[in-house]
């Protein structure tokens, strides 16, 4: 299969497992063979080439749809989706490169559904985009899967691996009249980390804000029992309950609702230290992984937010600070606010695209 086909496919199976399908390698590499038996001159054996490799359960189905729709701007095939069509007698695009003429020419030609745009858009701000790319920025944010990796807990549980339980041990050898017996083993319980995100509202930031929360609404339908959303400005507003909604588009119509400090200015010392004294001391910051999405503009005094990170930092596993303008040529983090966060910090990230929110996606999942 040719080199540009093959790394559109693979760029498929990424944007799947960022949205939680187990695309693993061998998959992944069947699905590259199933394209190429079912013809990956039409998109209709990409869709089912790719389905019949990497769709695990009857649940993965919405999921795959949805992210191939996204992905290759192609609805998938209609009708009967029960059964894959029997799979043509077709020169590979392989094979095709060897011909000459205007059958090669035409053999080489890649369908409207590897024809994607979605390379393009993974590297272009957010700012620059126009409507159309903005609403398939708004697909491929909704795909994404935020999510920390589990923390282990003192307690502990049966498992068949692990420290030997010698209580569960000696009460299974009474049950045998003391004869020796399989030994009982334990280890500790794995729970999902807590995911805090503080998403900055002011105007500074209302270029970036619609995608910011639309990635916290991702971040909120992968996890809602443990993710929490607020908004920081001139205050802190909690916005999680209105971004479980299941929709986007009315999560953040109602987070609007809610939100008195839109577009306004910026207080960040003042607004971190509301979201430490009502939730953070008290639990929602303590163990968690804690992203700050903001330019680092204050117009407040930058020492009581240096202040404020500091006592984040004492709470929090990771504190993460995502700043758009840091993927732009020539950035400095100059801002009194930026500066006076940045030596409390685990991570600092750029965020102005797709492809940085898909890199802080795995900054969360290593952390």
């Amino acid at each position: 299969m040719p080199r540009d086909i093959t790394e559109v496919l693979l760029g498929f199976a990424r944007t799947l497992r960022y949205a939680g399908m187990d695309a693993t390698p061998e998959r992944v590499q069947a699905m590259l063979t199933a394209v190429d038996a079912l013809g990956v001159t039409d998109p209709s054996g990409v869709y089912w080439g790719g389905r019949l490799a990497l769709c695990a359960e009857p649940d993965d189905i919405a999921t795959y749809d949805a992210a191939f729709q996204g992905y290759f701007q192609d609805a998938p095939p209609t009708g009967d989706r029960s059964a894959p069509p029997p799979a043509r007698q077709v020169m590979t695009l392989a094979e095709a490169d060897t011909g000459s003429g205007e059958a090669g020419e035409a053999d080489r030609e890649l369908p409207h559904a590897v024809a994607s745009d979605v390379e393009l858009l993974r590297h272009r701000d957010v700012t620059a985009l126009t409507a159309v790319e903005r609403a398939e920025l708004r697909r491929l944010l909704a795909l994404l899967a935020p999510s920390p990796a589990p923390r282990l807990v003192r307690r502990q549980r049966r498992a068949p691996r692990g420290a030997v339980d010698p209580a569960r041990t000696v009460a299974r050898m009474l049950r045998h009249a003391g004869e020796p017996s399989r030994l009982a083993r334990r280890a500790r319980q794995r729970k999902p980390r807590r995911l805090v995100l503080l998403v900055d509202v002011s105007g500074s930031m209302a270029p970036y804000a619609d995608a910011l929360l639309r990635f916290a609404h991702a971040a909120v339908r992968r996890r809602p029992a443990t993710s929490e959303v607020f908004t920081i400005g001139t205050r802190m507003t909690r916005i999680t309950r209105a971004l479980r909604l299941r929709d986007p588009d009315a999560a953040l119509a109602a987070s609007s609702q809610v939100i008195p400090d839109w577009s306004g200015g910026t207080r960040l010392g003042e607004a971190v230290k509301a979201f430490l004294d009502r939730w953070g001391q008290r639990g929602a910051a303590r163990g968690a992984i804690v992203v700050v999405f903001s330019d680092g503009w204050e117009r407040g005094d930058p020492a009581l937010l240096a202040a404020q990170m500091r006592r984040l930092a004492r709470l929090a596993y990771r504190v993460v600070w995502v700043n758009p303008h840091k993927g732009k040529a020539g950035y400095a983090p100059l801002a009194g606010g930026m500066a006076a966060a940045l030596p409390y910090l685990d991570e600092f990230v750029a965020g102005h695209s797709f492809g940085a929110l898909e890199e802080l996606v795995r900054v969360i999942a290593r952390a």
